[in-house]
Formats: C-alpha cells, sequence, structure tokens
C-alpha cells in the first residue's frame, strides 16, 4: 500500500474533503463506494468525519454550514495544498492575484488553513500542518491518486501557481494540451483547459480516486443514487469515469494503467 508517512512538499496536493447537506448520507455513500471507515467527529469540530482506509486518513466530509451571511458552501470536494506557513501563502496569494474566501485559521492543534480562488475563479484549499499533515495512502484503489486543474486561463494559472505555491504548470510528454503540476520537479498533479467540458462548467480543482474496477464502480454508485457525469473510457492515463454522488458533489473513479504520484 503506497503509504505516507511524512508531510507533504509544500505545493503537493494533501487533503480532499466535502462539505454535504446531509453529512451522514454522503459519509455511508462513499464507505459503501470505496470501503472508507468513519463517523461524525467531535462538536467542536463542527462535526467534521476524517474518513480511513485501513486505518489511515484519506479524505474528510462535513456538514454544509452557512458562515455569517454566506450561504451553505457548495458540494464539491476541494483539494488543498501544503504550505509550511500557512499566512505567509495568503499573502503571496493576494499578491498574484487570488482572493481569500476563508482568511487562516487555526483547526484546533491539527493544522492551519485557509480556503482560496485563483484568478480565473477556481477554488482550492491550502493546509498547514501541525499535528496532522493530510492523507496518509494515496494511490491506492479507494484513496485518492490525482489532482486535476481545470481552468479557463492556463497563461494566467500557470503564473499564479508559480507565484503563490511554486507550483510548476509544464506540458505533459505525449499529452497534447495537457500540463504536469511540479512540485520541486515531481509531478503531483494536472492541469488542463475547460474546452472540452460542457458550456458553462467554472474553473475547478476535480479529483481522482483510484479503483479496482471503473465499471463497476459506476453501478454501484449509481444503484446508491449517484448519476454517471462523464460515461467510463480509456484513456493513456487508465480507464476513468465522472461521477455525482446523491448531493452533487462530482468526481472521478480511474483504474490507472500506471501510478500518476507517489
Amino acid at each position: 500500500m503506497p503509504v505516507v508517512s511524512n508531510p507533504y512538499t509544500p505545493g503537493t496536493p494533501c487533503w480532499v474533503d466535502l462539505m454535504a447537506p446531509d453529512q451522514q448520507a454522503a459519509i455511508d455513500f462513499y464507505r459503501d463506494l470505496f470501503g472508507w471507515q468513519g463517523e461524525k467527529g467531535p462538536e467542536e469540530f463542527g462535526g467534521y468525519a476524517v474518513l480511513t482506509l485501513n486505518d489511515k486518513p484519506v479524505a474528510g466530509i462535513g456538514p454544509a454550514m452557512a458562515m455569517g451571511d454566506n450561504p451553505p458552501p457548495p458540494t464539491v470536494w476541494t483539494s488543498y495544498l501544503a504550505t509550511n506557513d500557512a499566512d505567509a501563502t495568503a499573502v503571496r496569494i493576494t499578491q498574484a492575484g487570488g482572493e481569500l474566501l476563508f482568511p487562516v485559521m487555526d483547526v484546533g492543534t491539527t493544522g492551519r488553513m485557509l480556503v482560496a480562488k485563483d484568478p480565473a475563479g477556481a477554488v482550492f484549499g491550502v493546509w498547514q500542518p501541525l499535528d496532522f499533515f493530510g492523507a496518509q495512502v494515496v494511490n491506492e484503489a479507494g484513496a485518492l491518486i490525482w489532482n486535476e486543474l481545470n481552468t479557463n486561463d492556463l497563461k494566467t494559472a500557470t503564473e499564479f501557481y508559480r507565484a503563490a505555491l511554486d507550483i510548476e504548470l509544464t506540458p505533459m510528454e505525449g499529452a497534447d494540451g495537457y500540463l504536469t503540476a511540479n512540485v520541486a520537479g515531481k509531478p503531483v498533479g494536472g492541469a488542463q483547459s475547460l474546452e472540452n467540458h460542457p458550456e458553462g462548467t467554472p474553473p475547478h480543482w476535480a479529483v481522482y480516486f483510484a479503483v479496482d474496477g471503473v465499471d463497476s464502480t459506476v453501478d454501484a454508485a449509481v444503484r446508491a443514487g449517484g448519476a454517471l457525469v462523464v460515461p467510463a473510457m480509456d484513456t493513456p492515463a487508465g480507464r476513468m469515469a465522472a461521477l455525482a454522488d446523491p448531493q452533487g458533489g462530482v468526481f472521478w473513479v480511474i483504474k490507472p494503467e500506471m501510478s500518476e504520484q507517489s
């Protein structure tokens, strides 16, 4: 099992989570689909649940709650990028043209976080670890394997993520129009334009979970009330499909030809 034992290099996707109107229903859906374990967490953390695979954290699911005068957040998977200094990263994000949606905040003794959007509008989180550094198993069936920026402005995205988080977006060899997100010379994710997406799709970070069988996972998700968003297809990276959970959270599943991250 690809176990992660040390904090992630700054700029690397280190965690994903979902805020859902019905938290328990979301926990049940993903538990049954991916074999996760977990339950609602302590009230002091808003009931946020850390889901595990073989007793190792893989993702979070929390209740979608309104903050002040703001409406509850949409039901989307959020990718978190690692940092050693959330406050300094917040400054870099705004200087590079991004916007803080939630300023730096302490999450008990687990870490410090912020949520921002890049100049094109793609939302992402930033995580500074204290007691908790993020996903401890990746690239395994039922775990996160890839994070992908989908944007309508690759040039601006390239400049922004380099300036704000030291992420270099460079063309992927043999994949026309697709970029690799590199941190310290190592591929940690990808990026592409929105031209092949349905009209009106907003810029976003997509999450991919590895599975042993894409078609069987699609069937199980649909039987559980989910919806097929992009039918299963074979690609150089592996067979993949996009799904929406019963509350609308979109995610990808892939049976990879080879590991995309390590």
